[in-house]
This record gives structure tokens, sequence and C-alpha cells, in this order.
């Protein structure tokens, strides 16, 4: 192996497939990058047996390829001497079989090989009709759930995102049992057989890091064990959750006693205020509570201080409600939530409330209250 390449090129590249490998792994290899040069191009690949990245560089975005061949290299020191390198073209030669040297007029560095016999072999084949799905609105799917999934091992299935395509419909579902979060969306193509997967949320906030906001696609290849998600010349391969998605659809009511309606950056930024006088001993509790239509938003801690933040709400009747909550819970599903006013459905101080874009039924957040007394 023996090529030149911009160094931006090829740390932009890195970039993607560093997140695949796992320096707390106990396996050396599996802290490894593959690179494999070919006359087509460069592939990067790692993998830590969870999650596996590959990444390919044209080689019509190579400055020149004078020998092609296979290397295995320590992620790590890969990723950081290039990082650190100037903005220039870097030469990469494979010197002896066990042995590469990255070079720059001024730099020189010597990493030492591992065997390429000893790199897991991973089967990133594709399926004929992959589930096409456009790369923002991936995008959009993942940051309005990943953050209601549970960290909890004890449960494994509430630890992924649970996607579940009907027809031409994709829900996506988290939950960690206090709290849930769903999106649903609507696909370009009808898929013939219902599908009911649990990606781990670990593994899609890795996906959520490499994909960017571009207006193109992404393709969905789905297996018994595994996923793959493939987007501009990066292969994203996730592991399954094994088990049985809670039916979380009977957790949400389909009536109300009250709706509020209110500007999301008015409640948001009195809810974000109030937690500065909270703690996570006591999950970040804050108080709602209305009076006619005003809400008073306010927590304490007794050693320390209260505070209290009002503002004015519109009410689809004279009910009111007091309701306890965490703090942080809030303010997470609230952030997901795109549009300048939203509504707040009740049911009662014990009972869960949901968070809901007013011109948007597809995004629901539902919050269970916290029991002060």
């Amino acid at each position: 192996m023996n090529f030149e390449i911009e160094q931006k090129k090829l740390i932009e590249h890195l970039n993607y497939v560093i997140k695949g490998i796992s320096n707390k792994n106990l396996i050396p290899i599996l802290n490894c990058i593959k690179m494999e040069l070919t006359n087509d191009g460069l592939y990067l690949l790692s993998t830590n047996n969870d999650i596996a990245i590959k990444s390919f560089i044209p080689a019509n975005e190579i400055t020149a390829i004078k020998s092609t061949g296979i290397i295995v290299v320590y992620g790590k020191y890969l990723y950081e001497i290039i990082k650190k390198l100037p903005s220039e073209i870097i030469s990469i030669e494979e010197v002896l079989e066990d042995k590469i040297n990255i070079f720059t007029p001024k730099s020189s560095f010597y990493l030492n090989c591992n065997k390429v016999d000893d790199f897991p072999i991973l089967n990133l084949e594709e399926t004929n009709e992959p589930i096409l799905i456009n790369k923002k609105v991936l995008k959009n799917l993942i940051n309005q759930t990943i953050f209601a999934t549970s960290l909890e091992e004890s449960r494994p299935v509430l630890t992924g995102i649970n996607f579940q395509i009907i027809n031409n419909k994709l829900k996506c579902t988290a939950t960690d049992s206090y709290r849930l979060a769903s999106k649903e969306i609507e696909l370009d193509q009808k898929t013939e057989n219902e599908l009911n997967i649990i990606i781990p949320g670990k593994n899609m906030v890795e996906l959520n890091k490499i994909v960017n906001d571009e207006d193109d696609v992404a393709e969905l290849h789905i297996f018994n064990n595994n996923i793959i998600f493939k987007f501009s010349n990066i292969v994203f391969m996730s592991r399954l959750i094994n088990g049985t998605y809670p039916n979380t659809s009977a957790l949400v009511p389909n009536e109300f006693n009250l709706k509020f309606k209110v500007k999301k950056t008015d409640i948001y930024n009195s809810i974000d205020r109030a937690s500065l006088l909270t703690n996570e001993y006591e999950k970040h509790t804050i108080k709602l509570e209305s009076q006619n239509n005003e809400v008073i938003v306010s927590s304490n801690i007794p050693e320390i201080g209260k505070v209290e933040e009002r503002l004015i709400v519109e009410k689809n009747n004279d009910n009111n409600i007091t309701i306890s909550f965490s703090a942080k819970y809030m303010l997470e599903a609230l952030r997901s939530v795109e549009e300048e006013y939203i509504e707040l459905l009740f049911n009662g101080e014990l009972k869960p409330f949901i968070i809901k874009n007013i011109e948007d039924d597809s995004l629901l957040q539902l919050i269970l209250p916290i029991r002060t007394y």
C-alpha cells in the first residue's frame, strides 16, 4: 500500500469510522481500523462487535495511488496522528509487512500493523428493496426520541428505539417507563410485511453524529439480527435488541380534562430557570400550578432557597391543576418540539400528561408526574 491524500479528506472519513471503535475493548483487534486501498478508492472499516462503520473515499478524491493493499492499524493512534498533521498532502506507505510510514515533508510517523486475518469478517450485504428515508427526516426522528430511552440494562428493550413499519407508516418510540417520546412519518413506499425492531439507543447516538442535514436519501436494510444504514459513501451497521417492545399506545389517553396552549419558549425558559433550584436526589422536581389563565412554575431546596415563575396560558375550560414533574424530562421533551406554540394536555395530578405540537400530531411526548407526598 502506497498512496497520497489530502489531510482534510482523510480526517473527514476517519471522523466517521473512529466512532466504531472502543478503547475500552479488551479485544485489541476491535480497537483497530482496517484500510483497504484498491484502484477504485480507499475503504475504511471499524467495528466493536456492536456497530460497524465503513467509509469510502473514491479514487478521484485521492491525490495518488502508487500501489494497493490492506492494512490494520490501531485506530486511536492513526486518528490522532492524521488529526494533528497540517492541512497538506499526506503520504502513507507500507514499508514492511507489519509497519506503515505516515509522512509529510516535515513529519514522519511509523505505526505497527496488526494481522489482517485477525480483523472480524463483516457481512455488510444489502437487501434488494431497502427502505428509503430522507436523511434530514432520519436525523429528526433520532433527535425527537433518543433522549427518552432507558439507561438501565435491567430491561434491555427499553434501552433502544422501537422502529415499527406498517404499510407506508414508520413510527419511532422510546420510553424509560417514566416518559415516552413517539414520532410517526410517512414513507414514500409501502412495505409488504410489517417490521418491528429495536435499535440500541447508544448506537443511534453514534449514527446521529454521522448523519448530516443534507437533503438526500438514506437506505435502511433490515435483517433478523442487524440493520444497515447506507448514505453518502458510508455504511453503518447496528445490531438489534432481541425482545418484544411494550405496547405504549395504551399509555396515551384519548380525552383530556384540561388543555393549555402556551408559547414554547416561554414555558421552556420558566422551567429552565426554576430547575436551578432542584437537585438530582429529588429527581429535579418542579411544581406547576394553574390559577385561571396564570401558571406558576416553582421549585425549592429548603436549605438553599425557592423560585417562582409566572406566565399566561390559554385554557380550554375553567379547571385548574397542580402537578409535579421532572424539570429535566420536561426540558428534553420541549427541545424536541419545533413549533412556536405547544399544547399541554392533563387528566389530573397523578396521571401522565402530554406535550404536543399544535399543528402536527405526528410527534408526541408523554411524562409521568411525580408524587410529592
